[in-house]
């Protein structure tokens, strides 16, 4: 994901804009709902509307915004994914195997992907983590995904609108 900043952002065509919001959470209504309400004045009004959005999502939709997020611990599939589970990289091998099992666990029990804002996490920290959410019950848990994902959402809008546009200084 390239930093934009936000005068690159509110430059940016619709489809273009869309584009950019797809690459932050790949929840189609949730980047449609979050387009609707630009122009932006400053990247908090971006962010305050991304956590509205995402607060208001069906779960169905939920669902597709959790399909862009690869498993702690898999081989991530996007640069954004890379840099937020830098922290597994490293990692021995029974700790990454046993992500993998309770990876496997928690999709088991609650029907999809563990989701936790990896950022600045190491691999026993996201392991300790998920092995305490298994004790969730569904509810609490879906509630706490939200959550999560409300923060993972901030960090990636907060990198592509953050800095100054492509090409400047």
């Amino acid at each position: 994901m390239r930093v934009l900043g936000l005068d690159g952002f509110n430059a940016l065509s619709d489809r273009q804009r869309m584009h950019a919001l797809f690459e932050v959470c790949s929840s189609p209504i949730w980047a449609r709902r979050v387009l609707a309400g630009g122009p932006f004045g400053d990247v908090d009004a971006v962010l305050d509307r991304a956590d509205r959005v995402l607060a208001e999502l069906p779960d169905a939709e939920l669902d597709a915004a959790l399909d862009g997020h690869p498993r702690i611990g898999d081989r991530p599939d996007n640069p954004s994914s890379q840099r937020e589970q830098a922290g597994v990289t490293d990692a021995d091998t029974a700790v990454k195997a046993q992500l993998a099992e309770k990876n496997r666990e928690y999709e088991d029990r609650f029907g999809y992907v563990y989701l936790v804002c990896a950022s600045g996490r190491s691999a026993d920290d996201l392991l300790a983590i998920l092995v305490d959410r298994l004790g969730n019950d569904p509810e609490t848990e879906r509630r706490v995904m939200r959550n999560e994902l409300a923060k993972i959402n901030r960090l990636r809008l907060q990198r592509l609108l953050s800095g100054p546009p492509v090409g400047q200084a």
